[in-house]
């Protein structure tokens, strides 16, 4: 079916508000979503799944280190990557400035494709982005590259790979380079079996604003259907709290 951006993001700003959580944003996780999905890459599938699991995982701060002067080494203690992913960008940039690139490392995290959204900002600013990681299903090995100034990403696939980064092992971390030059897209990609071209992520965004935005009938019944659970649930508990004050 054809949804609007506006409903698309109404839907999930509603959803993740009912689930009531300290971390993260509803705008932005809405915004974050709509992005993917603009392109083709699944956002309302990635949320859905996601918050099967947001109202079980820890509700706390990332944990945030400088490892060494151009590392930072971040625990999500298991949590969505869009709840924590903007505020980890922000101190990445900080601590940047007057180097030439940055490596954060996230670990204990999940709904790694949601990176995307964050990523393409950075590359409108002028600076490089590299992100990659392993999961447990196919495809097992996912990388985003978005060069100075891209408006989509290069995207590369693979379901084999030698992977010569030991911090990129886990199913539940992802590595993130920023970089002020561009990152050697040809270099990086041979492994990697299926590419995805930026033109055509491109070509899909474009379609979405004029069109209306595709998504899969059975996704939008489940993401509205989440949505509308948690209210109630809440709208429930609301009034036997109050009934129980008076």
């Amino acid at each position: 079916m054809l949804v609007s951006h506006n409903e698309l993001v109404a839907a999930v700003n509603k959803a993740f508000l009912g689930m009531r959580r300290s971390c993260g944003e509803a705008d932005v996780i809405a915004n974050m979503v709509a992005d993917l999905q603009m392109v083709g890459l699944h956002g309302v599938r990635h949320f859905n799944n996601a918050s099967r699991y947001i109202s079980h995982d820890q509700d706390r701060p990332a944990d945030i280190t400088l490892t060494q002067p151009q590392r930072i080494s971040v625990n999500l203690h298991r949590c969505s990557l869009a709840c924590h992913l903007p505020v980890i960008m922000d101190y990445a940039i900080e601590k940047m400035v007057g180097s030439k690139s940055m490596t954060i490392e996230l670990n204990h995290c999940h709904n790694r494709w949601l990176a995307y959204s964050e990523l393409v900002k950075l590359a409108a600013k002028g600076i490089a982005c590299m992100a990659r990681w392993t999961n447990g299903s196919s495809p097992k090995h996912t990388m985003y590259i978005l060069n100075r100034g891209c408006v989509a990403p290069e995207l590369f696939l693979s379901d084999a790979l030698d992977i010569q980064d030991t911090n990129n092992h886990s199913n539940h971390s992802m590595i993130i380079e920023l970089s002020v030059q561009d990152f050697d897209v040809t270099a990086l990609s041979r492994d990697y079996s299926l590419h995805i071209d930026s033109n055509e992520l491109s070509q899909a965004q474009q379609n979405a604003w004029h069109n209306g935005i595709s998504v899969d009938d059975q996704e939008w019944g489940l993401l509205k259907q989440t949505a509308t659970a948690i209210l109630v649930e809440n709208s429930e508990q609301s009034v036997k709290g109050a009934g129980e004050v008076a």
